[in-house]
């Protein structure tokens, strides 16, 4: 994308274009290729290199072939009685097939099948040992390996364990999912020998399981029939203790009498509560007649304990009835009338009979309370002889107790030994198999190991994927400055133009004057494209005084300087004056000799101007070469006589182009800056880092440099061509027309 393009893009109409956005985004991805693209032939040549390293792995690969078993294991093991809690396992728990799964994948079980198969002297473990193992073995000089390599028998069984080891390492034993089914896999170069292998861990699982129930159960049996004697010598004397109990204390029924007992004094208790309450009342009432006293009907009268009896109750009902005939009868006769004399005689009778049962009831509770004081005393009196003879019986019924207990305790362990050495006797030569084989294992006919087809193509894959990470990774490191893109971001500056790189195997003189060449059309292009560039950008100023530098030395400034020479010959007389007095080159590149007088006689003042000059070495072209090497060069390009010979070489050419020094090795750059119209940087494309650029610019700008801009040297035209696409940035308008142009500028410079 060109500056004007991308101003344009920038413009507030565009700023939210839905085309600029996908634009930008495809331009991204492009440079995020282009490095993989840039690249591909390497990367390819990569990955071809390690798939073929990795064929040749493969192929001297050993085969390896596995061998599976499957068993069955038995979740409910078929036996005569019952004897688990004796083996001291449970079939029903989740943790019995993982322990059993472990006992298959065990050192023990693997030593055993080693032993049995004598796989110590089978050719598949007594393989010659790798180089790897020799160059261990041999820088392994610690003492004490030394020490028992000496013992012949220490290191055999050294050696043995080892291999043990890894035998075992290469049984792989996987249950099956929610069955109770496990498979036995081997793995081995010999492939008879990995289902030997594979049957064989399971037959010995199975043997060496049987084996430990047998030898549990054996010693299982001594031990119960040892503990039997004991348990039946405890049992006779517990026996005889209680017996002995019963006929010195007279007891038959121990648990009826102290039953009835129990009921007896429990009736007892129940009566001493009535009693208490029935004595309790009658002690309140008498408290409240001893209060008021005896003979106060009145107030005796008004005692809720009084009014509540029934007696009372009839006849206070009385009372107040022939009251309501007495009040009836006032309201009709008067007192000496007959009828009221009868019925006043009638409520005296019945008052006088109130006060009578309100007596007769105060003198029945106080016997009641004499009588209830007397059956209390009685009823205490007989519960505390009751429940001293219920204390002594139970006190017997205790000691009863703890006897028969015992003889219960010693019977229970007695009958529970000898049914177990029963159980153990019987079963102790029945063979209960813990699993079984549901399917042994074949000779396999294929190789498990090693995939070798996808082997290489993972190897492929891989070295493919990282060789373009590898690529990504350093592209993203490399801050070099690689296109005109790179300089106008990163630099922040013009990019005035390209020189083509080179093709490979061009000479010495193709390389410096490609510009004359009509094989080459997109070089002079491409030096015309610097030469216009710096022309607009010297527009309405004057331009007579060109510098070309560069940061570091091998960048390409005097094949610039040389080139933009070339360009401007085409349309005026031009002169390149080669400032580098330290390190010149530029008179060998036209091939004047070595002792030719140059810039330094001029400013040393041992040779005139025209004496220096070497006249027309190309069409309109003429050369000041450095001359002798001065010994302080810097203090000549400082003075005046310098800043002279520029000023009388202005009135005889269009153009001088100026080589000078990098910037970065000596400040000769600095001193000339400031005399010259403009400056060139050349920065060699994908070889200078950007940080040592910027410190350039800024050195140059230190000095009030008018830097023009930036020229790419070394520019690979055809990967930019390809990736970029930009036809008229990188590629020539027409061979013909640039041939002509050549031609046509070759005639001019010989009729100049």
């Amino acid at each position: 994308m060109s500056f004007q393009e991308r101003r344009q893009s920038a413009s507030p109409g565009n700023l939210h274009s839905p085309a600029v956005t996908q634009v930008d985004q495809l331009i991204d991805v492009k440079k995020l290729l282009l490095p993989i693209l840039r690249f591909k032939w390497r990367i390819l040549a990569f990955s071809l290199l390690v798939t073929a390293l990795s064929i040749f792995v493969v192929l001297s690969m050993t085969p390896i072939y596995n061998a599976s078993s499957t068993l069955l294991i038995e979740s409910e093991q078929a036996k005569a009685i019952k004897i688990d809690e004796v083996y001291g396992i449970n079939s029903g728990q989740q943790e019995y097939y993982l322990t059993q799964f472990e006992i298959i994948k065990s050192r023990s079980i693997a030593e055993r099948v080693f032993n049995e198969l004598d796989l110590i002297n089978h050719p598949a473990f007594n393989l010659p040992p790798s180089w790897f193992s020799e160059f261990k073995s041999q820088l392994n000089f610690i003492p004490e390996e030394v020490a028992t390599a000496a013992d012949s028998q220490i290191s055999q069984n050294i050696g043995k364990h080892k291999l043990i080891d890894s035998f075992a390492e290469n049984i792989n034993v996987t249950p099956v999912r929610k069955t109770q089914l496990v498979n036995i896999s081997f793995e081995s170069s010999d492939p008879q020998l990995a289902a030997q292998i594979a049957n064989a861990i399971g037959d010995i699982y199975i043997v060496s399981q049987l084996e430990a129930k047998l030898g549990m159960t054996q010693k299982v049996n001594m031990w119960l029939g040892g503990r039997l004697e004991d348990l039946r010598l405890k049992l006779d004397e517990s026996e005889q203790r209680l017996e002995q109990f019963k006929l010195i204390n007279g007891l038959v029924d121990v648990e009826g009498v102290t039953a009835l007992d129990a009921k007896e004094l429990e009736r007892l208790s129940d009566e001493i509560t009535v009693a208490r309450s029935r004595k309790a009342q009658a002690d309140s009432f008498m408290a409240v007649v001893k209060r008021y006293g005896a003979t106060d009907i009145s107030r005796l009268e008004s005692l809720p304990e009084v009014t509540s009896h029934l007696s009372i109750q009839n006849v206070k009902r009385e009372v107040v009835l022939v009251e309501r005939k007495v009040s009836e009868l006032q309201q009709v006769y008067g007192p000496k009338h007959p009828k009221m004399i009868a019925a006043q005689a009638e409520l005296n009778t019945v008052q006088k009979n109130l006060r009578k049962q309100i007596s007769r009831l105060v003198q029945g509770i106080e016997d009641e309370a004499q009588t209830a004081d007397q059956t209390l005393q009685a009823l205490e009196a007989q519960f505390s002889k009751a429940k001293g003879a219920f204390q002594n019986l139970s006190t017997k019924d205790t000691d009863y107790q703890r006897l028969v207990r015992e003889v219960d305790t010693n019977r229970q362990l007695f009958d529970t030994f000898l049914a177990r050495q029963k159980e153990t006797a019987v079963t102790g030569d029945f063979d209960s198999p813990v699993a079984r084989f549901t399917d042994r294992a074949v000779v396999p006919l294929l190789s498990e190991k090693p995939k070798k087809k996808v082997i290489v193509i993972l190897a492929f894959m891989a070295s493919l994927g990282f060789a373009m990470v590898l690529v990504l990774v350093l592209e993203a490191l490399n801050d070099t400055i690689k296109t005109s893109d790179d300089v106008e971001k990163l630099l922040s500056q013009r990019a005035l133009g390209y020189v083509p790189k080179a093709k490979k195997g061009a000479s010495y003189d193709d390389i410096n004057f490609a510009f004359y060449d009509a094989s080459l059309p997109l070089h002079a292009e491409a030096v015309r494209t610097i030469r216009t560039s710096m022309s607009l950008m010297a527009m309405g100023s004057e331009l007579a005084t060109i510098e070309v530098t560069s940061s570091n030395p091998n960048e390409g400034k005097t094949t610039t300087s040389m080139n933009i020479a070339f360009a401007y010959a085409t349309m005026e007389k031009v002169l390149i004056i080669d400032a580098d007095l330290r390190k010149s080159s530029l008179g060998m590149r036209f091939g004047l000799p070595t002792y030719q007088p140059g810039l330094a006689n001029v400013l040393s003042g041992t040779d005139s101007v025209q004496h220096c000059i070497v006249k027309d070495v190309k069409p309109n072209v003429d050369v000041m070469p450095a001359g002798a090497v001065p010994l302080n060069p810097q203090e000549l390009l400082a003075s005046a006589q310098f800043a002279k010979l520029l000023t009388e070489l202005k009135t005889q050419y269009g153009k001088i182009i100026i080589d000078t020094p990098p910037v970065h090795a000596v400040s000769d750059a600095l001193i000339i800056t400031s005399l010259c119209d403009a400056t060139v940087l050349v920065v060699k494309a994908g070889h200078t880092r950007s940080e040592a650029i910027k410190l350039t610019l800024a050195k140059l700008n230190q000095a009030r440099g008018k830097v023009f801009g930036v020229v790419l040297n070394q520019f690979n035209t055809k990967d930019a061509q390809r990736y970029q696409g930009d036809y008229g940035y990188y590629q020539a308008y027409g061979a013909d027309y640039s041939i002509k142009d050549n031609n046509q500028s070759g005639k001019d410079s010989t009729k100049a």
